[in-house]
């Protein structure tokens, strides 16, 4: 909104500064950051509307003008500036007559939890009207860019209403023969095929007509003369000088007409499944969207997650999961109808479109196909193998209609279902997603109201050698306390700054309290190393070692007593800048560590690339110990990883029998609640060890 995309631009019209102050705090509260301006004259107010504002919220009278004087100054300046009015007295009467002087609306002005969500539905209102305009110029523009490359297309396109041409260009008129694009105005486009293939013509029209046609038809075109030659139809909707109509393109067919028609099907398909590939599946959801906008049909978008695929993956090998998802693709195939389209979406996922049926209705087919697949038994390399699948649907409807954000949704579903145990199915719910942005909008503002108060805490927890290092390791813990003095779990507000763009603040916090902590404790003489957890936003900071250098000569620290930590699923997503962001690090003498190692699917790739010091294994390596399995697992990642050079932390070391294991398989160091659970004070007695 405004200058600033992350301030509201808010106009209080008040004669209290205290009680401006106190509005701008409500909605710095209920998550919006704010840029505010008290108006004190008319001329003040004046001079305002010189300038871009998003809001202005008023109370009935004032000093020098009254709250219908100011909406109707702004009406007569033709600002769109949405006015709320605060009122002691909100009936129905002064409601109506708030609203036919131009104001947005009349609120109680002591109800505080309406006035938030009657700010945000204003907020969001003028934001679509700011999109449209912008959209409505951008729509002129590219209007009259497509009008001069139709003209000028080689290509033969016409725009068809009622079966009677409306528009031509110059090269569908010369491929007819006429010279005038008058003689086609009358000219039904039947007139244009030959008469052997008219019926088919009509038929392919009424087919077309019908949602959901084919939209390509060959047959033989005629021109001026009786000359016939082969010709390929191509039709999409379209709007021509704002009516709907059928915008036609003619391509003139050749020898390699079947061959290039054999190119586009190979070109649309995934090999392994005989699916529709994820590009193809994409591009038709576009005009899935348009039906959804133009004729208010809503279609049901399934995505359908096989679970725990790695499991299944390295159980049979990559070829013998080829094998599963191959029949699982049939099984899709048998459970549809024809017209159903279905693609192979990402290495363990199809996507499902069921047009013009709602989510409701097409939930009971999907729960019998989902039981249909757990009662499976599918054969890969002489190997029975059972799975499951998790499925979440969404909507792409009149109100929903962008395709990523179904997309989105439904993917969002299966995820959590997966998570949860998988084997079951979800609908996206419209009420669940507000009651999610409501949640993450007040994260968000409890995230900035910490940092601003410099309100989070840190926790360490030791993390101890079995190789006889003297030193001092403690990992830092970040910890965020909601009003009622609660702990917020790091899974729920860690997302949400990241999405509001706050990570990169809450590191560099994290990374200025946790060296000005540990300059103190090292001033009594202990050689003690903190590993500090980034995100994935500090991976791609290009500044980052520039400003750790800085703090670092500020406080005198030697580099080597900070250890930073990235999680390996990051530094793969940013291998790029994860390269370039460790080699920094070690030039300045820093040490680096990568956490939640072993989880991917060549967890080593990584480390060709990456300048690391320390790798911390994932946690399920170590919670099985009893299994000798798991054992073995452990000891060979260990050995390879000390055969790089890498130093190895194990976590969650929960009991004294875990001990003896973890030092004969070779591990550098250990850390978890049997040793100390984390605390806001380094005190460990490392010399028990």
């Amino acid at each position: 909104m405004g200058t600033d995309s992350s301030a509201i631009r808010l106009l209080i019209l008040e004669d209290s500064q205290n009680d401006a102050e106190y509005l701008v705090s409500l909605l710095r509260n209920a998550g919006h950051a704010t840029r505010a301006h008290r108006i004190t004259s008319v001329e003040d107010l004046q001079e305002c509307l010189q300038q871009t504002w998003d809001l202005c919220l008023a109370v009935p009278e004032t000093s020098f003008m009254s709250a219908t004087e100011a909406c109707e100054l702004i009406a007569r300046q033709s600002r769109d500036i949405p006015f709320i009015l605060l009122s002691p007295e909100a009936g129905d009467q002064e409601r109506t007559l708030g609203m036919r002087s131009g104001m947005r609306d009349v609120i109680p002005d002591s109800a505080e939890a309406l006035l938030t969500i009657v700010v945000k539905r204003e907020l969001a209102s003028l934001e679509a009207r700011r999109q449209l305009r912008i959209a409505e110029q951008s729509l002129r523009e590219a209007e009259k860019r497509c009008q001069l490359l139709l003209d000028s297309s080689v290509d033969s396109i016409a725009y068809v209403h009622d079966g009677m041409h409306i528009y031509a260009n110059r090269s569908y008129i010369r491929l007819f023969g006429y010279e005038d694009p008058d003689d086609l105005a009358a000219e039904p486009m039947v007139g244009l095929i030959a008469a052997k293939d008219q019926a088919a013509f009509k038929t392919f029209l009424r087919s077309y007509s019908d949602q959901g046609g084919k939209n390509e038809m060959r047959c033989s075109g005629i021109d001026i003369d009786g000359k016939e030659f082969p010709i390929m139809l191509t039709f999409t909707p379209a709007s021509y000088d704002g009516e709907p109509c059928t915008q036609v393109v003619i391509r003139v067919e050749t020898a390699s007409a079947e061959f290039e028609e054999k190119l586009k099907v190979m070109a649309s398909q995934d090999l392994v499944t005989g699916l529709y590939n994820r590009s193809y599946f994409q591009e038709q959801l576009g005009k899935v969207s348009e039906q959804a906008v133009h004729l208010g049909q809503a279609s049901s978008l399934v995505y359908l997650s096989i679970d725990n695929f790695n499991g299944v993956q390295s159980d049979v090998g990559i070829g013998g999961s080829d094998l599963i998802l191959s029949d699982l693709a049939q099984m899709l195939r048998q459970a549809f109808p024809e017209n159903t389209l279905l693609a192979r979406f990402s290495d363990d996922a199809c996507s499902i479109l069921l047009a013009s049926q709602e989510p409701e209705a097409v939930n009971p087919m999907l729960d019998d196909l989902r039981r249909k697949i757990e009662a499976t038994l599918f054969e890969a390399n002489g190997r029975t193998v059972q799975i499951t699948v998790s499925m979440g649907i969404s909507a792409i409807s009149e109100t929903s209609p962008k395709p990523e954000e179904a997309i989105d949704r439904a993917h969002r579903l299966a995820d959590q279902i997966s998570q949860a145990g998988g084997n079951a199915i979800r609908i996206f719910n419209p009420l669940e997603e507000l009651a999610h942005q409501a949640n993450r909008g007040n994260l968000i503002a409890l995230v900035k109201h910490t940092l601003e108060t410099n309100g989070f805490k840190l926790l360490f927890q030791p993390v101890i050698s079995l190789r006889g290092d003297n030193s001092e390791h403690y990992e830092t813990y970040l910890r965020l306390i909601n009003s009622q003095g609660e702990e917020v779990p790091a899974a729920d507000f860690l997302p949400a700054a990241q999405e509001a763009g706050l990570a990169i603040e809450i590191d560099r916090w994290v990374v200025t309290q946790a060296i000005k902590i540990l300059a103190n404790h090292r001033a009594k003489g202990t050689d003690t190393r903190l590993l500090l957890n980034l995100s994935s936003a500090s991976l791609q900071d290009a500044e980052l070692v520039q400003w750790v250098a800085g703090q670092l000569k500020e406080s005198r620290l030697p580099p080597d007593s900070l250890i930073f930590q990235f999680n390996d699923a990051d530094a793969n997503a940013y291998m790029k800048q994860a390269k370039t962001l460790t080699e920094s690090l070690h030039k300045l003498h820093c040490k680096v560590s990568l956490s939640h190692f072993g989880c991917a699917l060549n967890p080593y790739a990584a480390l060709k690339h990456l300048h690391v010091d320390f790798i911390k294994i994932d946690g399920s390596f170590s919670r099985d110990l009893a299994d000798a399995e798991a054992v073995n697992t452990l000891k060979g990642m260990v050995t390879t990883l000390h055969a790089q050079g890498k130093l190895t932390i194990v976590p969650y070391v929960d009991s004294a029998t875990m001990m003896p294991t973890l030092w004969q398989a070779g591990v550098n160091y250990i850390q978890g609640h049997y040793l100390q659970s984390p605390s806001d004070s380094m005190n460990y007695d490392f010399s028990a060890e």
